[in-house]
């Protein structure tokens, strides 16, 4: 069930020495807990970025026949951000110029 709530293998192992410890206060299960939801929703709030982004962009795409896409154009745009300001879940290998190039 751990797993199916989001915990990493490295929360699952400490989920299970804190089991294992009989001595163990529900306070720290509680704290580890906490931090799983604050990381969770961080994540959450991340993707509804990412969501709201997405969807700008393709109410700004005519979606026909014509070659040109502000999609496109948007993504091949250098990203100047530092890496804690990207709402991506993972970091990205740094953009070469020019859109092409990448793909």
């Amino acid at each position: 069930i751990a797993r199916d709530l989001g915990f990493s293998v490295a929360e699952i192992s400490d989920l299970l020495n804190l089991w294992n410890n009989q001595s163990r206060q529900s306070a720290d299960v509680k704290r580890l807990a906490q931090t799983h939801i604050d990381e969770l929703d961080r994540r959450i709030q991340n993707m509804q970025h990412m969501a709201q982004t997405l969807k700008a962009l393709i109410h700004c795409c005519a979606g026909d026949a014509l070659p040109d896409c502000p999609i496109l154009h948007t993504l091949g745009q250098p990203d100047d951000s530092e890496p804690e300001a990207r709402t991506g879940a993972v970091l990205r290998r740094p953009r070469r110029h020019g859109l092409a190039k990448r793909l």
